[in-house]
C-alpha cells in the first residue's frame, strides 16, 4: 500500500466522485428532445391561481376558462344512456359510427351549401385532436404555416412540435369588431409557406370575417395554393345573423379542412367528441391516423351526438338564450367601466376588452401584473393576452379575455360590478 493509505481508501474517493459526477447530471430517463417544442394551454395555470386563492376562503369569479357550466341538453344525455344500456361499450369503426357520420355530413352540408358525404367525416376525441392531426396529414418539416395570433395556443404547439414554422399573422381593432391584418398576413408569405389555419369565430377576440375579408381569404389561399384548417368550433355559438365558413366559398371546400366540436354547441365540453371534414383524401389519413392514437372516439356518447343533431333542438337553443343573457350582463358592465372598451361580439362567449387605459389608470405597465391586482382585488379572474400566443413586435395595447360560458348572470354582475369599482375607486 503507498503511504499508509487503506483499501477502504482507496476505493471510497472513485465512489464520491461517482456521486458528485450523478448529482451534476439529471437523474432518470432523457426527455426527447421534440419535447420542447411542445406548448400547452396557460389559461390552466390561471386557474389553479384562482383555485389557489379561492382556498384561502376568497370570493372568486371564474372569467378564466372557456368551459360551460350549462348542462348538456337531456335527449343528448338519454341516448347516450341508451346507448350503453344496449351494449355500444366496445370497439367502433376508427372513423366513427356510420350513422353519425352521416348525420353530421348532412348538417354540414346544409349550413355549409356544401356537398359532404359519411366519407368526409372522421370523427374525433374533441375538437382538439384535429389540430394536431391536420399538421401530421398535411405538413412536412420545415414548412410554414400561417396561424392567428392572439389565437388558441395549441395552433402553435401542433405546427412547432410537430416540425413546421408557427408564422404568425396578426388583427387590428375595427369599427364594430376585431379585423384581419390582412397586409401583414400577405407580407407573411415565403415559398414555404403551405398551411393557413383561420379560426373565424375567433377564440379569444370573438372575431368575425366579414364577407368581405372571407373574399379576400379565398382569392389569397387560391393564389398561393395553401390548405386551411377552418377551426369552426364556435360556428353555432353565435346570438343573431349566420356565420359563414371560408371553405363555402368557390374552389375552397376541395382545401379545407373544417374542425366541427359537440362541446359548445351541447354544452359536452367533458364528453370529448369532434370531428374532421373535409376532402375524402384527407380524411382517410386522418382516420389512420385515429388507428395509431386512440383506435376509435367513445362508442356510446356517438349515439347521443346523433339526437343531438337530429333531435329536439330546444336544448341548444336554451343554451344560446343562457350565454346571450351573459354577453349581455358582461358587455355592458364593461363598457361603463373608466379605461375600459369593448366589442360585444355577436359570436362565440368570449370578450376581449383593451384594458390599456385601465391599466393606466392603476400605474401598472405588465398586464400579468394588472390581471393577478384584479384577482386579489376583486376576485375577478381573467386570462391575459399573453396566454394567447406571443405577444408580437410592435403590439402596445394591452388585453384582458374573459369567458363567460362558466358564471351565472348574478355573479357576473357582482364580479364586474367589483372589478368596476376597484378601476373607478369608488369614482363615478
Amino acid at each position: 500500500m503507498d503511504s499508509g493509505q487503506s483499501s477502504s481508501d482507496k476505493t471510497s474517493e472513485p465512489v464520491s466522485n461517482v456521486v458528485r459526477d450523478r448529482e451534476a447530471t439529471p437523474v432518470g430517463p432523457r426527455i426527447a428532445e421534440r419535447i420542447a417544442h411542445l406548448g400547452t394551454e396557460t389559461a390552466f395555470a390561471v386557474s389553479a391561481e384562482a383555485a389557489a386563492f379561492g382556498a384561502q376562503g376568497n370570493r372568486v369569479y371564474p372569467f378564466h376558462l372557456g368551459d360551460l357550466n350549462i348542462p348538456t341538453p337531456d335527449n343528448v344525455v338519454e341516448a347516450s344512456f341508451k346507448a350503453i344500456r344496449d351494449g355500444k361499450t366496445g370497439y367502433c369503426p376508427n372513423a366513427g359510427i356510420p350513422e353519425l357520420r352521416a348525420a353530421l355530413a348532412a348538417d354540414v352540408s346544409a349550413s355549409h351549401g356544401i356537398s359532404y358525404s359519411a366519407e368526409n367525416v372522421a370523427i374525433e376525441p374533441g375538437g382538439k385532436p384535429v389540430i394536431g392531426k391536420f399538421m401530421l396529414a398535411l405538413m412536412n418539416p420545415g414548412d410554414e404555416v400561417l396561424y392567428p395570433n392572439p389565437g388558441y395556443p395549441i395552433y402553435e404547439s401542433q405546427i412547432e412540435f410537430n416540425g413546421g414554422v408557427a408564422v404568425p399573422y396578426g388583427y387590428f381593432e375595427g369599427e364594430h369588431g376585431f379585423v384581419i391584418d390582412l397586409e401583414a398576413l400577405e407580407a407573411a408569405v415565403t415559398p414555404r409557406t403551405r398551411l393557413l389555419v383561420l379560426n373565424n369565430l375567433q377564440n379569444p377576440m370573438g372575431a368575425e370575417c366579414s364577407p368581405q375579408e372571407l373574399e379576400h381569404l379565398a382569392e389569397f389561399v387560391l393564389r398561393h395554393d395553401l390548405t386551411v384548417l377552418c377551426d369552426e368550433a364556435y360556428f353555432d355559438i353565435r346570438y343573431s345573423g349566420s356565420s359563414a365558413s371560408l371553405a363555402s366559398l368557390p374552389g375552397l371546400s376541395e382545401r379545407s379542412v373544417i374542425l366541427y366540436t359537440f362541446s359548445k354547441k351541447f354544452a359536452m365540453t367533458g364528453w370529448r367528441l369532434g370531428a374532421a371534414i373535409g376532402p375524402k383524401q384527407i380524411i382517410d389519413v386522418i382516420a389512420k391516423l385515429n388507428v395509431n392514437d386512440e383506435s376509435c372516439s367513445n362508442h356510446f356518447i356517438q349515439y347521443g351526438a346523433v339526437e343531438g343533431l337530429t333531435g329536439d333542438q330546444s336544448g341548444p337553443r336554451k343554451i344560446i338564450s343562457i350565454l346571450h343573457e351573459r354577453r349581455d350582463a358582461a358587455a355592458g358592465i364593461l363598457n361603463e367601466t373608466p379605461g375600459i372598451r369593448c366589442y360585444t361580439p355577436e359570436v362565440t362567449f368570449y370578450l376581449f376588452p383593451n384594458v390599456t387605459a385601465a391599466m393606466a389608470r392603476k400605474g401598472i405597465t405588465d398586464v400579468e401584473d394588472f390581471r393577478r391586482a384584479v384577482l386579489h382585488e376583486t376576485g375577478v379572474s381573467v386570462c391575459s393576452r399573453v396566454h394567447f400566443g406571443r405577444p408580437q413586435p410592435g403590439e402596445t395595447e394591452q388585453y384582458v379575455r374573459l369567458a363567460y360560458s362558466g358564471i351565472d348572470t348574478p355573479q357576473i354582475v357582482e364580479g364586474l360590478g367589483r372589478l368596476k369599482a376597484y378601476l373607478t375607486g369608488g369614482e363615478e
